[in-house]
């Protein structure tokens, strides 16, 4: 008779195992989901355990933000063009923000800001007052940049469709109730465009980020007085 395999030892908890685990919790039940309870059951322990790690839920809250931006690729201060830094930075952050849109309202409330958060904020600072911005507009540029990620992070997570079939499917159901001759125009891009082969509305993304980095951009080669 074969014997059962050896069970493994559980591995030891850690505050980098509870906020992994918080961050599982809420990505499937949103910010709101996490307490101390529920994060415990999710690693298999009391809840009184977490407290040798963890003080109380608030400096899990700050933890899970400290976790997100340590996820988000920094912007690379060896890029010729600023604008290729922020970039591959903005792309990083919508990706992973979409995968944890549940921090998108937690990520500016906290008042205790770990390494990673502060060293992601310095590090996109950075490259914007050595690209020649001005103070002022740096502090302009990172929060246009960063309502448009977020504002694209929690329209996407919210539209009826994933896929080009989806977009196919939804688009021709609205097509065929809607009165062409009262909505030409909503017509007209739903047909010329919305259903054209090839479409991807993700790509959406990519051009409205590059019409403000431009846009900023045309602003720095302005004089310093009219800059700001």
């Amino acid at each position: 008779m074969s014997s059962s395999p050896p069970l493994l030892p559980r591995q030891p908890l850690s505050r980098g195992r509870v906020l992994e685990a918080a961050i599982r919790v809420a990505d499937r039940g949103g910010v709101e989901a996490i307490t101390m309870r529920r994060v415990a059951q999710e690693l298999g322990v009391e809840a009184m355990s977490l407290y040798h790690h963890v003080p109380n839920k608030d400096a899990i809250l700050d933890g899970v933000v400290d976790m997100v931006f340590a996820a988000i690729e920094l912007p690379g201060a060896e890029c010729d063009d600023w604008r290729d830094a922020i970039r591959a930075r903005a792309s990083s952050a919508r990706v992973v923000l979409s995968q944890h849109s549940w921090a998108l309202g937690l990520m500016d409330s906290r008042r205790n800001p770990g390494t990673a958060t502060l060293r992601h904020h310095d590090a996109v600072l950075g490259v914007l007052r050595e690209a020649g911005f001005t103070l002022p507009m740096a502090a302009h540029a990172v929060s246009l940049i960063d309502s448009y990620i977020g504002g694209f992070v929690l329209q996407e997570a919210n539209l009826p469709v994933t896929t080009p079939d989806d977009v196919e499917e939804v688009a021709g159901s609205i097509l065929k109730h809607l009165p062409a001759d009262e909505y030409p125009y909503l017509t007209e891009m739903i047909v010329d465009h919305a259903l054209r082969p090839g479409y991807d509305h993700t790509s959406e993304f990519g051009y409205g980020l590059a019409l403000i980095l431009d846009a900023l951009e045309a602003r720095r080669r302005q004089s310093p007085d009219t800059a700001t």
